[in-house]
């Protein structure tokens, strides 16, 4: 059964990195000895090495371990072997050029619908959607294509925040989904604050965190979708 971790943030308010996912993390492990594979390829002003270094002590902390796919010399290889894998968040562009560079975006898609746990926050999440068109990046590279694994039938829009800051004279975050739903109108975009995480099981999901989901469709119309609520993933195209 595919079993998704999708998170909108590695942090928190004042907390530590991924500290405030230690349930949610053990939600999808459960608890079980998991080595986990890690793709830091979102990350652009650090090296690789540096990230993991971010990344492993958390897992470690949890009972988990992890290492970081650029040590292996055939990335292919890595994922066909990882028991579970996690995407870390950065630059959503270069993360998927970086996936179709070394041949992963349909093996990963393969390995994770055959029930293999998959766990991204920020851009690791945005390559979980169908396609990347509602992350909050600049494109600082050019992938071969916008389409992602599409491990859910719809759009997720990580760090959402809503209206503005004051003084910000450019478009809220509301506005900027509602011009992707102008050109995209068949589509619908669910919008995770800080902290919030869904959880997919098979068909299923369930809003982690204090924050409710929001989901955006048709006549720029949103709706709610409280914390702790189970649903059906079909049921956001309704």
């Amino acid at each position: 059964m595919k079993k998704l971790l999708l998170m909108s943030s590695s942090r928190k308010g004042n907390l530590g990195y991924l500290e405030h996912a230690d349930e949610q993390i053990h939600t999808i492990l459960e608890k079980k000895p998991t080595r986990v594979l890690f793709i830091p390829y979102a990350g652009v002003t650090f090296s690789f090495d540096d990230y993991e270094n971010i990344v492993k002590p958390v897992y470690e902390r949890l009972g988990y371990e992890l290492v970081s796919i650029h040590h292996f010399e055939n990335a292919r290889a890595a994922v066909e072997s990882a028991e579970a894998l996690a995407v870390g968040g950065g630059n959503t562009f270069t993360l998927l050029k970086r996936l179709y560079d070394n041949g992963l975006v349909e093996l990963v898609r393969e390995r994770v619908e055959a029930g293999m746990p998959y766990m991204g926050w920020s851009a690791g999440t945005n390559v979980a959607c169908p396609t990347i068109r509602t992350t909050n990046d600049m494109p600082i590279v050019e992938p071969p294509s916008f389409k992602a694994f599409n491990l859910v039938p719809f759009q997720i829009n990580p760090h959402f925040i809503s209206g503005k800051p004051a003084g910000h004279n450019g478009e809220s975050r509301e506005e900027r989904l509602a011009e992707f739903l102008v050109m995209s109108p068949g589509e619908r975009v669910v919008g995770i604050k800080e902290g919030t995480a869904l959880y997919c099981e098979g068909d299923r999901a369930t809003v982690l965190g204090e924050f409710d989901a929001l989901v955006f469709g048709r006549d720029n119309q949103s709706r709610q979708i409280a914390s702790g609520s189970r649903f059906n993933l079909d049921s956001i195209a309704d």
